[in-house]
């Protein structure tokens, strides 16, 4: 029977890409494979018959010789129906939608390469006060750390480990699935080639314990809530001789009972007398630079603010300060002596009624015209 084009069987141009190719053969994969086409021959023959088109034309070489003289030209490649090499990707195409991460081996040795360890979060609590200024600090950090009687492996390091005696030590097996000789991690050793036959008595097995670390945080001028600090390298061990992941320090300013912040700025309140506000007055207010003397002026009114500059909280970046606002808070008084009483009933016959129009020329218009 004559053999169909196989740039017809994948539906690809002469002249298609490695890329195209790729992903042409890979739809066609996942369409007729035969896990999911089970007692299905003719998807099964449209698998394989995708597999060798795949199988030539993702080689430069074969697909040169094709292209020079067809199906002659790759007699041999071809024979068998497919090339086992090009199969080396198959965890790429099969991976995420089938699980077959390891069908066609890979698989045994992904879980004994080196993987990074996990980060670790640390949440700190600091005043006011230490974000403003900065401060170095002293944290316990846990983490869980190799065991250091059984490096990690779980077991006695004399006799602890035997040979895994399904694998042989290969960490996958090999079988016949449908028309392919496929590879699956070994599920007795998980894919290590070893099994353990006494657990250390130290981490009981578990290759890792818990282990609290002092660790220096240094925190700079200006953080805030929310703020991260990364430790390099302080977090958790990474697997099988990987490098360990960080430790963040995230950071969180209690409320403070005098000053607010709004980003860079502080605020806060400075209550005044009465006369203090008719009259102006200067106030001390200590504030974290020290004690500093704000000027009341005359006529505040109470909300009303001051501001002064480069007292706020130092930015992060390290150029400049906020600014400190104080907003006047005019207090009035409740209970009053005789003396005081008296002042202020001839201050009220001093001054003007709130509604007494201060123009009487105003007032008198509006009058004759309601006249």
């Amino acid at each position: 029977m004559t053999k169909r084009d196989y740039y017809e069987i994948l539906g690809v141009s002469r002249d298609a890409d490695e890329q195209a190719i790729k992903s042409a053969y890979r739809k066609l994969a996942l369409k007729y494979h035969p896990d999911r086409n089970p007692g299905n021959p003719e998807a099964e023959e449209k698998f394989k018959e995708a597999a060798e088109a795949y199988s030539i034309l993702s080689d430069a070489q074969k697909r040169a010789a094709y292209d020079r003289f067809g199906h002659q030209g790759v007699a041999g490649a071809a024979a068998g129906g497919f090339d086992a090499s090009v199969f080396q990707d198959f965890s790429d195409i099969f991976g995420d939608l089938f699980g077959f991460g390891d069908l066609f081996g890979g698989g045994a040795r992904r879980r004994n390469r080196p993987q990074r360890g996990d980060d670790l979060r640390y949440d700190l609590e600091i005043n006011l006060e230490d974000a403003i200024r900065g401060m170095s600090i002293e944290i316990q950090a846990p983490r869980l750390e190799p065991c250091r009687h059984c490096h990690g492996a779980g077991a006695e390091p004399n006799d602890g480990l035997a040979t895994c005696p399904l694998c042989h030590g290969r960490g996958e097996i090999v079988f016949q699935q449908s028309f392919l000789s496929v590879r699956r991690t070994c599920n007795q050793c998980g894919g290590l080639g070893k099994i353990v036959r006494r657990p250390c008595r130290e981490c009981r097995g578990e290759g890792h314990i818990r282990s609290d670390r002092k660790l220096k945080v240094n925190i700079p001028p200006g953080v805030d809530n929310g703020t991260r600090l990364r430790l390099a390298g302080e977090g958790q061990y990474g697997a099988n001789g990987g490098p360990p992941g960080d430790l963040y320090v995230i950071v969180r300013v209690k409320e403070h009972p005098v000053f607010t912040r709004d980003g860079d700025d502080l605020h806060c309140k400075v209550p005044v007398n009465v006369a203090q506000a008719v009259l102006g007055a200067e106030v001390d207010v200590l504030t974290f630079d020290g004690l500093q003397t704000v000027k009341i002026p005359e006529g505040a009114q109470s909300g009303s603010t001051v501001r002064l500059k480069g007292l706020g909280v130092p930015r992060l970046d390290g150029y400049g300060r906020g600014d400190l606002f104080v907003h006047v808070d005019v207090k009035m008084p409740t209970k009053l002596t005789k003396e005081q009483r008296k002042l202020f009933e001839q201050l009220r016959d001093l001054l003007p009624a709130e509604n007494e129009p201060e123009d009487k020329g105003l007032f008198e218009k509006v009058k004759d015209y309601f006249v």
